[in-house]
């Protein structure tokens, strides 16, 4: 047997022996809640289909109608022949959406960010991100060669003092945070955060890929961040537009600067056209329907109230069971009962920390909501 081999068997081993060995399991997704999985249909609240808009009509209408005039892919790098004409459309309604100047699409919110931040920040510069920021934000972080350190979650004290006693005079500084947490369903405070860089010359990255088209209201829940001045506001197509695909919303040099230089916009081929298509019919329905924006976070907060627990300020509500093993039973459990909240564990998650991460949706009924917090309290009494 080949070393590689032989590596990756023990691994799976050390793994499985902590109970964080994760295996795919295939699941035919029916429509924005319920689930297929192993031959038996399943109310999910593991999905990050917030408004149920996957499954919407007009939206797969309009991807549909994209491949049809476009094709299936984007065929090659923006900057060669990839730049399908949707992109301008949907980048000037992102930005407009947004209070921006100018929008960048890509492929996704994990090569946003990763891209983002070496175009901003590299050797002999700064970067602070809040510890519990997404991956993607650690890794364009890591590939930067920026000076990087974390400060404690949501502190706007240790940020400033990190900013006072870190930044150096010759160097930039960018702080990068998640808008909202995708872990821990709480918010950040970016008003603080903001004025926290301005009065140090810092730059702001706000990764807002769970807050879009869910939390911030408005006529199309924009989240504009009141009271905050981000630099770089990024977000996807992912979660409540029910897609695939990203953005970041800047000054319009700030945005001619990553469509020129960001490694992950120049050398990786365009969004497909029907991705796209897909988010513009997203963002119309967003806009008519304030009514299925505003049905997550009240099926989060009817949660949360029937548990005793903390009012959610999203529609992500953590269930920390602790162990690994824990997290196991209980999403085993209620899978039981016809629930699917697939269990997080470390790395995903600090040590320790565990959960059932629920994610709640526009197409949930209240009669779901409360039965999956039945079958949730006895866990929490434990």
């Amino acid at each position: 047997m080949d070393t590689l081999t032989r590596y990756a068997e023990a691994k799976l081993d050390a793994l499985a022996a902590q109970s964080l060995l994760r295996t795919l399991k295939p699941t035919h997704r029916m429509d924005g809640v319920f689930v297929e999985r192993n031959g038996r249909r399943l109310v999910s609240f593991s999905c990050n289909d917030y408004l149920g808009l996957s499954h919407h009509p007009a939206v797969k209408a309009a991807a549909m109608a994209a491949v049809e005039t476009y094709g299936a892919g984007s065929g090659a790098s923006r900057l060669i022949t990839g730049d399908t004409p949707l992109f301008q459309t949907l980048e000037a309604r992102l930005a407009a959406l947004k209070g921006a100047e100018a929008a960048c699409v890509f492929g996704s919110g994990y090569l946003a960010n990763a891209g983002i931040i070496p175009t901003f920040v590299g050797p002999g510069d700064l970067l602070l991100a809040d510890e519990l920021a997404h991956a993607c934000i650690w890794a364009g972080a890591k590939l930067s060669g920026a000076a990087t350190h974390a400060f404690r979650h949501n502190d706007v004290d240790d940020l400033a003092e990190k900013l006072a006693r870190l930044r150096t005079a010759s160097g930039r500084t960018l702080v990068a945070t998640d808008g909202v947490f995708s872990m821990d369903g709480d918010l950040a405070p970016l008003d603080r955060i903001s004025d926290a860089c301005r009065a140090h010359g810092a730059w702001l990255l706000v990764d807002d890929a769970h807050g879009l088209g869910v939390v911030g209201g408005g006529a199309g829940a924009a989240r504009i961040f009141p009271g905050a001045h981000v630099d770089l506001a990024m977000g996807t197509f992912s979660k409540a537009l029910g897609g695939y695909g990203a953005y970041v919303c800047a000054a319009r040099p700030v945005i001619d600067l990553i469509k020129t230089r960001t490694r992950t916009v120049v050398y990786t081929t365009g969004l497909p056209p029907a991705n796209a298509a897909a988010a513009l019919a997203a963002l119309d329905v967003i806009a008519a329907e304030p009514d299925r924006v505003a049905r997550p976070l009240a099926h989060a907060r009817r949660f949360t109230a029937a548990l005793n627990l903390p009012e959610a300020e999203s529609a992500i509500v953590p269930i920390v069971l602790g162990a690994a093993d824990t997290a196991l039973a209980a999403a085993a459990d209620l899978e039981t009962q016809g629930l699917l909240a697939v269990a997080i564990r470390p790395p995903t998650v600090p040590a320790g920390t565990a959960r059932l991460r629920i994610a709640f949706s526009a197409a949930h009924t209240p009669e779901q909501v409360d039965t999956l917090a039945a079958a949730v309290r006895p866990w929490l009494a434990r």
